[in-house]
């Protein structure tokens, strides 16, 4: 079953004894997680946290077992489970435990590994799985779309009292990425920074904290249309907000590396969806490596291998020059701008 706001209202209000949130994102089944307690501790704020990965039967008996000073259910956590490390005989146990417990409400998560976009839960989890839409609400949440961010963006602007001006949300998006945590905190700093009003474009790229990947992906992007001077001033922020050389230089070469795997796969005649597929890029391609496909339109094959081998003598050289990094990665991007000419 698939995550729904609507659905998790229902069972909460039907007095569900179980609640269990998977996905791929920490940020996701957290979330989900905080808004079931919300609600469940109105009538009972005590809640007993049992820490993962593996919760012993003896813990949740115990925790289940307490009496609540408010007389209703104890509410019992447990965050970040990992069936996986469950031996067999003791995940019998634990699903036995979770469907005899009468006295307890459970609030479950975990984190299952994704390929190619979608989740791959392996034997232990599937079994928990099972247990658990037997007894209550198990489901699994999905990473929202972008439009499904900007929306959250927005929300969360509003719990601040702030607004987005126009294309603000979207500028966040860019620096932050799809971590949520990072989104999130990075509104509640621009709210204050509006003073709980307009949040500006121009707030955004002053104090907007920005990933590695998408500040590097920024920089190639300058690179690739002949502004230089500018990709030089990008690379010298980055310096000195104190990144390592090491981490600029593998970021850049991830950015490359899309370049080159779009440009491979449109001489091929695949689509960017078979693209993202084949190297596992998640719900996050189609925004991605849409911008990537532009910018790799400029390119040669032998352009872009040119410049991941600049790019791995620049990693190799960081590694074991004492030249200065900075002089280094400056020379690089000069490189790079020069491979990626047209001719």
């Amino acid at each position: 079953m698939l995550y729904s706001e609507k659905e998790l209202a229902k069972r909460l209000h039907s007095g569900c004894a179980l609640f269990y949130f998977y996905a791929a994102d920490e940020a996701l089944v957290r979330a989900a997680a905080n808004e079931a307690l919300r609600f469940l501790n109105q009538s009972d704020p005590e809640t007993t946290v049992l820490d993962g990965p593996t919760p012993t039967v003896e813990e949740i008996v115990l925790a289940a077992g307490t009496i609540s000073f408010f007389g209703g259910k104890r509410l019992v956590l447990m965050p970040m489970v990992r069936p996986s490390t469950y031996s067999d005989k003791d995940l019998q146990e634990l699903c036995d435990t979770l469907a005899d417990t009468e006295n307890a409400i459970f609030v479950i998560t975990s984190v299952i590994e994704e390929k190619f976009g979608k989740l791959r839960p392996g034997k232990r989890e599937q079994k928990l799985i099972a247990a658990c839409e037997k007894i209550g609400y198990c489901v699994q949440i999905n990473k929202p779309g972008r439009n499904e961010l900007q929306s959250l963006a927005r929300s969360w602007a509003q719990e601040s009292g702030a607004t987005f001006a126009q294309g603000a949300e979207t500028a966040l998006l860019d620096r932050c990425g799809e971590d949520q945590f990072l989104l999130r905190n990075e509104i509640a700093k621009l709210a204050a920074l509006a003073n709980y009003d307009t949040i500006t474009l121009q707030m955004v790229q002053q104090l907007g904290t920005v990933t590695l990947d998408a500040d590097t992906f920024e920089m190639v992007e300058l690179v690739v249309s002949g502004r230089i001077d500018q990709a030089q001033k990008r690379l010298k922020t980055l310096l000195e907000l104190q990144n390592d050389p090491i981490m600029i230089t593998g970021a850049l070469i991830g950015n490359y590396l899309d370049l080159y795997r779009v440009l491979q796969g449109k001489r091929s005649r695949r689509s960017l969806a078979d693209v993202a597929k084949d190297f596992g890029y998640g719900g996050k391609w189609s925004y991605r490596l849409g911008k990537v496909e532009r910018s790799a339109s400029r390119f040669k094959r032998h352009q872009l291998e040119q410049c991941l081998t600049i790019l791995q003598r620049l990693d190799l050289d960081l590694k074991s020059s004492k030249l200065d990094a900075d002089l280094l990665m400056q020379k690089a991007l000069c490189e790079l701008a020069l491979a990626g000419r047209r001719l």
